[in-house]
């Protein structure tokens, strides 16, 4: 038991052992950070693998000379895109089964309201779930399970796969060598993610608050 627990330690907490990972394995670093990310975004089974923290370490490792920037941009947002994409067809597949009819409290009727939605805000949902951890991780199943077109998502999903990855990953590389950064890593990723999710929080005030708000003063206004 207490090997598991290790090695579940080890997994989750794999960003503050990046270092020591590449002196030993060198150039396979490449494909595991591969595998992290497109795990961590492809498979619903994974949402706890590291993410952000994880690009914004291999980026100050990169800034150190450790990596090769731009090979890992590459290689980090092939794996960011390819997950979305498997995540995306995998929903696909289980809805079709899942909301048949044969189980009946999955309604085909909750599969419509679902493709409703992302055919209506899906590329923003894509998009901004990038930047919230476990979000990212469902926002693409749930696309497929929704039958969002698919032309559409894979336009929305390399424009988030490519801006997260460049967001964390330069921010690591340009700023994870300075000594505050280093000392308060942790406060320092928990304000990247707090700015990153603004937008969503924005857009969820606009659509409960703000915009009712609006609608209704210009119903006071248009009444005699």
């Amino acid at each position: 038991m207490d090997i598991l627990l290790n090695i579940w330690e080890f997994i989750i907490h794999l960003d503050s052992h990046l270092e020591v990972i590449i002196a030993q394995i060198g150039g396979w670093s490449y494909l595991l950070l591969f595998l992290i990310i497109f795990a961590e975004t492809g498979l619903v089974i994974t949402p706890f693998l590291p993410g952000d923290s994880l690009l914004f370490v291999a980026g100050a490792l990169a800034g150190k000379g450790m990596l090769n920037i731009a090979f890992l941009f590459i290689t980090l947002a092939a794996a960011a895109i390819l997950g979305d994409t498997i995540n995306y067809w995998l929903g696909s597949w289980i809805g079709a089964k899942a909301f048949d009819g044969r189980f009946r409290f999955l309604k085909p009727e909750h599969l419509e309201k679902t493709h409703r939605f992302f055919e209506k805000h899906g590329g923003k949902a894509v998009i901004l779930g990038r930047f919230v951890p476990v979000m990212r991780t469902f926002v693409p199943f749930v696309a497929g399970m929704g039958s969002m077109n698919y032309g559409r998502f894979i336009t929305y999903n390399i424009l988030g796969g490519v801006l997260w990855v460049a967001i964390f990953l330069f921010g690591g590389y340009f700023f994870g060598s300075i000594p505050f950064v280093q000392d308060n890593f942790a406060l320092v990723i928990v304000v990247v993610i707090a700015l990153s999710v603004m937008p969503v929080v924005w857009e969820v005030m606009s659509e409960k608050v703000i915009l009712p708000r609006r609608m209704k003063q210009q119903g006071e206004q248009t009444l005699p």
